[in-house]
């Protein structure tokens, strides 16, 4: 299955960026999510596994090997469009350093807390972000990806929805988009929210809770959202330290049963860390006892991500049992996994026992 898989990631072509958009108005109640045959699979930024992260090209072959929903990151240029990229900080997403016009771009922030250097997508108008180019952000270790360096252009997330549909269309299923909103705060302290952007652009599209669901580290984020009604679905994602940016709260705090029953009042999902679900503890149960879906993340094929128990050899890079983890989860009974391979983790949810009925 893993030649299949090879194979598979060989043959993809990419796609343009060019796609129309077509309106769709659901009859499914607020807060149901895309329809899936067994745990969701989230093509986390596309599959970033095959592909150059957050490119049509990786967008479009997760979708071609069977996954439910697409994931975007989202940060603001400086004149408030919202694009996809994995930081607003892009030296390792684009080939930004090769652009001598942008030189004296390069600058020294604080982001959350953190002293950053590089360059920042609030400092670029959408124009000048068009002139840049994606390349792989993990060169070192998926060196196979990076032949599409320098091939696909930044997308806005009003492309990543057309291309949704475009594939919506193509595949004959709903594609849905999983936008993360990414350093609310920070985005807010500068006056570029990217709330309001993102309601504007659900709202125009006429997504229903089957084509989205939003995501968000930070609390404060989702609640706003909450507020917009949207009628889709909210999802708060839980890190496995420390706690969401100025948020009085632990990740530790937010994942006991009190936790879990006060994001229940404004959210629909939790995405945990794949470890946080590992046995012995109880999270996967307290969610569904509190009313929440449950999707772990983040799901890679590469042993320095998986469990030492599934790693085969020694090279870091190479691929180990990706197989056996997502069966694990599948068995504990998490409804969605965010994955960079959504080829393998398709496979393996076509693979499970089917139950007589």
């Amino acid at each position: 299955m893993r030649r299949r898989s090879v194979l598979l990631a060989a043959g993809a072509t990419a796609a343009g960026t060019s796609v129309s958009a077509t309106t769709s108005v659901s009859a499914t109640p607020a807060h149901a999510a895309a329809v899936a045959p067994g745990p969701v699979v989230i093509g986390h930024r596309g599959a970033a596994g095959w592909r150059p992260e957050h490119t049509a090209a990786s967008y479009t072959f997760a979708v071609e090997t069977g996954a439910d929903w697409i994931e975007p990151d989202l940060v603001p240029t400086r004149d408030h469009h919202l694009v996809v990229r994995h930081e607003n900080e892009i030296s390792g997403t684009t080939d930004v350093a090769r652009h001598p016009e942008f030189a004296g771009r390069r600058a020294t922030k604080i982001v959350d807390g953190r002293t950053v250097t590089g360059w920042f997508t609030e400092d670029f108008t959408l124009a000048e972000l068009k002139t840049l180019r994606a390349v792989e952000r993990l060169p070192l270790v998926r060196n196979r990806n990076t032949v599409f360096d320098g091939r696909q252009p930044v997308l806005t997330f009003q492309e990543v929805v057309d291309l949704a549909r475009l594939l919506s269309r193509r595949h004959g299923r709903t594609v849905a988009v999983f936008p993360e909103t990414k350093h609310p705060s920070y985005f807010r302290s500068l006056g570029l929210p990217l709330e309001p952007v993102l309601a504007a652009l659900v709202r125009r599209n006429r997504l229903g809770p089957r084509e989205c669901v939003i995501q968000s580290f930070e609390p404060s984020s989702l609640l706003r959202l909450a507020e917009e009604r949207l009628r889709v679905p909210l999802w708060q994602a839980l890190g496995t330290s420390g706690g969401p940016y100025g948020h009085p709260l632990t990740y530790r705090d937010m994942m006991t049963p009190a936790g879990l029953r006060a994001i229940a009042g404004y959210a629909q999902w939790i995405g945990p860390d794949k470890s946080s679900l590992v046995p012995p503890p109880g999270l996967l149960a307290d969610a569904h006892a509190a009313g929440l879906k449950v999707g772990a993340y983040t799901f890679r094929a590469e042993n320095q991500y998986l469990p030492a128990e599934l790693r085969r050899g020694t090279d870091p890079n190479a691929f180990g049992d990706a197989f056996a983890e997502y069966a694990r989860h599948f068995t504990l009974g998490v409804d969605a996994v965010v994955t960079d391979f959504p080829d393998l983790a398709v496979i393996a949810r076509d693979s499970r026992p089917r139950t007589k009925g």
